[in-house]
Order: structure tokens, then C-alpha cells, then sequence
């Protein structure tokens, strides 16, 4: 969950030739946001289980130590 360029195809990564590129930017700023908005939902819904459920945090296979620093981690916007 920490490397960025996970959630981008390889394909997105190649040069693109130069009419393809505004696009293939526009494709690279998507699924960027798209990690982002999936990582802060994680992050969320990570919150929400150790809170009403403890439990399944177990269940899923972190330690509470593991959730509580994945809790508090911020966009890179807000360090």
C-alpha cells in the first residue's frame, strides 16, 4: 500500500508520442486520485472496524499497533 505506482499499469509508464500524451497524463492523474481516494476510504472504514468491531482487526490479520499507524497517516498534502 505504500508504493504509489502499484495501482498504474505499466503501459501508462511507457513514453506515449507526443498527440498521446496530454491523454496518457490525464489517464496517470485518474488513477492517482483513485489510489488516493481508495486509500483514504481504507483508512476510513480501517477506523471505523477498530472502533465498533475491534475484533476483526484480528480477523484481518494486523496488530492494533499496525491500524493505529495506518490510521494516523496523512495525505502527502497535510505532512
Amino acid at each position: 500500500m505504500n508504493h504509489i505506482l502499484v495501482s498504474v499499469p505499466p503501459a501508462v509508464l511507457q513514453p506515449a508520442s507526443p498527440k498521446q500524451a496530454p491523454r496518457r497524463r490525464l489517464t496517470v492523474l485518474r488513477n492517482t486520485i483513485a489510489a488516493w481516494r481508495e486509500r483514504t476510504r481504507f483508512r476510513w472504514d480501517l477506523k471505523r472496524m477498530s472502533e465498533v468491531s475491534p475484533h476483526l482487526i484480528d480477523d484481518i490479520g494486523l496488530t492494533t499497533p499496525q491500524v493505529e499507524e495506518e490510521i494516523a497517516k496523512l495525505p502527502f498534502w497535510q505532512r
